[in-house]
């Protein structure tokens, strides 16, 4: 098992996510600046000009990503 550094997905509850309707479900996005942060570290990665401060920034996002996809299909299952 490799051990990842990552920023805490948490950090990012109070400014970067918000709840969207989407037909009659309410469910979890990103905000519109925390998508461009995403994608800006995604070129830059893509690139392979990524420091070790913003891979760590990218996983904990991405790991973020992975919460609300998980949330987000038990919330359509649900419904």
């Amino acid at each position: 098992m490799m051990t990842q550094v990552m920023v805490q997905p948490s950090s990012w509850v109070e400014s970067g996510i918000k709840i969207s309707q989407v037909r009659n479900l309410k469910l979890f996005k990103f905000t519109d600046e925390l998508q461009s942060r995403l994608e800006e570290l995604n070129a830059t990665k893509k690139a392979g000009m990524l420091n070790l401060e913003q891979e760590a920034e990218l996983t904990g996002i991405l790991e973020l990503d992975r919460i609300f996809t998980l949330l987000n299909a038990k919330i359509i299952a649900d419904s």
